[in-house]
């Protein structure tokens, strides 16, 4: 079974392995059925096995069938609208089933949303996490980026036009006016565009625009707390354990997490009793 990334955008970055799997595959699972013909349409090329429907609605009851498939030795070529399938799309249920079985998995790499966004956003690629879409609900979304208000690695997510301006108040709400974002759209398209700048800035933007196009936003992470004085986090340490975890390990999390010397917050902890 192989996942194959397809073109986010232009169609010349479709890799000669895709070309050649697409061409010879015995089963091609694919999100989209229309899209993936105008694909090969566009590749100028045929498929010549059998292409299934394969998508979020029917993953439950396809999968088993795909994998006897491939358990009978056909090649299963999966494809997704854009991109690597399994990313924020269709395919991990049957990445899943596949190991679960002992069957073999690889994958044909290329085009990726994520990191195409992550590379053009002008923000620290050396740790980075995927958040996807955030929820629609204004309440949910809130909950999700308050969990993620501390995050010092660069975020990357997902989002529809209609809904980027809210989304982008709520992170400006909850992570600040000067947070470093990037707003990336329509990549590896004709009118491709990359709006860099703090929160507070693309919010502006956004609130003045007719915003269209698949987009990615990357947001910078948190900047690093201060360490402050050992005195600052004794009542840290006396929520853990009142939590009933022990005094040594108390501090030990305590001073991991707000870089102060574990000798010197022990200390504190006992000169304040």
């Amino acid at each position: 079974m192989v996942l194959a990334a397809t073109p986010i955008g232009n169609v010349g970055d479709a890799s000669s392995r895709l070309i050649e799997l697409l061409s010879t595959a015995d089963i091609v699972a694919a999100e989209d059925t229309r899209r993936l013909h105008r694909l090969v349409q566009n590749l100028n090329i045929t498929v010549a096995g059998r292409i299934i429907s394969y998508h979020e609605h029917n993953e439950a009851t396809k999968t088993a069938e795909l994998l006897e498939h491939v358990k009978a030795g056909k090649t299963l070529v999966m494809v997704t609208d854009a991109g690597m399938p399994s990313v924020s799309d269709p395919g991990f249920r049957l990445v899943e089933g596949a190991v679960a079985a002992g069957l073999t998995v690889t994958a044909v790499p290329g085009p990726s949303a994520v990191l195409t966004a992550l590379a053009l956003s002008g923000l620290p690629t050396d740790r980075f996490c995927f958040e996807g879409f955030l929820p629609r609900k204004s309440g949910e979304r809130a909950s999700r980026l308050a969990e993620l208000d501390q995050e010092r690695r660069t975020m990357v997510f997902f989002e529809a036009p209609h809904r980027l301006e809210p989304m982008l108040r709520a992170m400006h709400e909850r992570f600040g006016a000067e947070r470093q974002a990037a707003v990336c759209r329509e990549l590896t398209k004709t009118y491709e565009e990359v709006i860099r700048g703090s929160l507070r800035e693309l919010l502006e933007w956004a609130e003045t625009q007719e915003v269209r196009g698949e987009i990615a936003v990357v947001v910078g992470g948190a900047p690093e707390k201060a360490p402050g004085q050992p005195e600052d986090h004794v009542a840290a340490v006396n929520e853990l354990i009142s939590q009933g975890i022990r005094l040594k390990e108390a501090v030990a999390a305590v001073a991991e997490d707000v870089r102060v010397s574990k000798r010197e917050l022990y200390s504190a902890v006992l000169a304040a009793r």
